[in-house]
């Protein structure tokens, strides 16, 4: 099945899920240590490889972490080629000085929320949401 791709049905159907726990991005060298199921998400980059690591995972693995977020993903299954939803939600939530990390995956979208500010991300998502016609 197809995503969708019309951003009005986008914003006004994404039914934003705070994900229990917290969750922290860790640069590592290689990902010897760490069990697959355990990754939330991967990223090579030309200087390491950075994963999402439930806090408590990276904790027990003595991973360094700098930023411990809340992760909200989505619910509306968008579609990879969906123009506007990343932009629409980092402005919302910009605009409510909240910082966002944005994840796309093959359904859905996540954010990555600095945990004290989960809350207040869920309303602002929830607001915008609410205001498309």
């Amino acid at each position: 099945m197809a995503g969708e791709t019309n951003i009005n049905s986008l914003l006004k159907n994404m039914t934003p899920k705070l994900n229990e726990g917290e969750y922290v991005f860790c640069a590592v060298a290689s990902l010897a240590e760490i069990k697959p199921e355990d990754i939330i998400g991967l990223f090579r980059e030309a200087e390491t490889i950075t994963v999402i690591l439930n806090r408590h995972t990276a904790d027990r693995l003595n991973l360094i972490y700098s930023y411990t977020a809340a992760w909200i993903t989505l619910a509306v299954h968008s579609s990879l080629e969906a123009v506007g939803l990343t932009a629409a939600v980092s402005a919302a939530l910009a605009e409510n000085a909240i910082s966002c990390n944005m994840v796309a995956a093959y359904h859905h979208d996540h954010i990555f929320v600095a945990h004290a500010d989960a809350g207040k991300a869920l309303k602002v998502l929830e607001q915008l949401s609410a205001d498309v016609e």
